[in-house]
């Protein structure tokens, strides 16, 4: 069990920043997620909390005490790697139990935490095996397993499960989160998934350019993004953005290229400025056309039937909007619609620097 910190973080190679400024508390017990896009800096502060790099700057906090002068092996963190790195000339238990005979742990305690571990991943009948005659989720619980051996402090894991296919990856997912649970160790994760990232993490930094931009829970950051670039990266299908003028003084937003004015009833200082109102697709309503409740006349461009909801993108003039129905409506082509639009679910982000002008109720 273990509480991460990280104070302080930069690391640069020449010119490329790695990480800039990271300040970030994982609790123990906690399953965190680190997302973002690829090249970001997820993988970097993974290496960082691990021993594998050291930083130009800050401090690395395990249980509040120091630990940048310790290696890997002192810091004691199990490491999970896409590529798996399982040995292919030796069977699962082998692999299982390689970290414990490196260590010279006596034979009796290496059997004993290998038919554990084992009992845990359902992976018992796996263990004489070599990883060729495994599936991609096989492989993928028995190197779980290999760091799950070890009895570390905390896990960290990077893209783990980005190599299975979709099935896999879900249920992988929930037995990751199961594991987790059970175990009651804290687990740090890297993905570039956003359904991987919302549906496991208790809570989750988001990375842009090797910084942080927010830290909350999945609730947190999808329903109250602090910057356009979190709203953008969170969500799919993606939130809806209409340019316009936001006056702070009155609330009021003017959208500048389709019809639309909206008190959002929040009051600030400031001058009126360049905005983008932002809305969820599930937060969009389409009614008949011509009904006086909806804020906009538009008119159905294309439509998505996924399932148990459907994607309906609806045009006003040029600017297209997508909209989700739940269960299968029954839309034509370029039918005519009256769009409505609930105030209080709006966003507005300053046009220029994308900084959080005012959120959802």
């Amino acid at each position: 069990m273990a509480e991460l910190e990280l104070i302080g973080v930069n690391k640069s190679y020449g010119r490329v920043v790695a990480v800039k400024d990271i300040n970030l508390k994982i609790a123990d017990n906690e399953f965190f997620c680190v997302f973002g896009p690829p090249s970001c800096g997820k993988t970097s502060i993974l290496r960082i909390l691990l021993g594998l790099t050291q930083p130009d700057e800050g401090e690395i906090r395990i249980n509040g005490q120091r630990v940048n002068e310790q290696g890997p092996k002192e810091r004691n963190l199990a490491m999970v790697f896409q590529n798996l790195a399982l040995f292919p000339h030796m069977t699962a238990g082998e692999n299982l139990a390689f970290p414990l005979v490196e260590r010279k742990i006596d034979k009796t305690e290496v059997k004993r935490r290998v038919q554990a571990v084992a009992e845990t991943l359902h992976i018992t009948k796996l263990l004489r095996k070599l990883p060729a005659h495994l599936s991609g989720g096989e492989r993928q619980r028995v190197a779980i397993g290999r760091a799950l051996v070890r009895e570390p402090t905390a896990f960290l894991m990077d893209e783990p499960i980005a190599a299975l296919d979709a099935r896999l990856r879900e249920e992988m997912r929930v037995e990751l989160k199961r594991l987790q649970r059970e175990l009651k160790h804290t687990l740090v994760y890297v993905t570039h998934d956003q359904e991987e990232a919302m549906s496991v993490a208790d809570r989750m930094a988001i990375l842009e350019g090797g910084m942080i931009r927010q830290v909350g829970t999945p609730d947190e950051i999808y329903n109250h993004p602090q910057s356009r670039y979190v709203a953008e990266l969170i969500g799919s299908p993606p939130m809806n953005f209409i340019a316009g003028t936001y006056q702070p003084q009155n609330g009021r937003f003017v959208a500048s290229a389709v019809p639309l004015e909206l008190d959002l009833a929040a009051r600030a200082d400031g001058d009126p400025c360049d905005a983008r109102l932002a809305i969820r697709p599930e937060d969009l309503r389409i009614h008949e056309a011509g009904n006086p409740r909806a804020a906009l006349a538009a008119e159905v461009y294309e439509v998505e039937p996924l399932g148990a909801f459907t994607i309906v993108d609806v045009n006003i003039g040029e600017t297209i909007l997508k909209v989700m129905e739940p269960g299968q409506p029954s839309y034509r082509l370029k039918q005519p619609i009256a769009l409505g639009i609930t105030p209080a679910k709006c966003h507005v982000f300053d046009g220029a620097t994308g900084v959080l002008l005012k959120g959802a109720a």
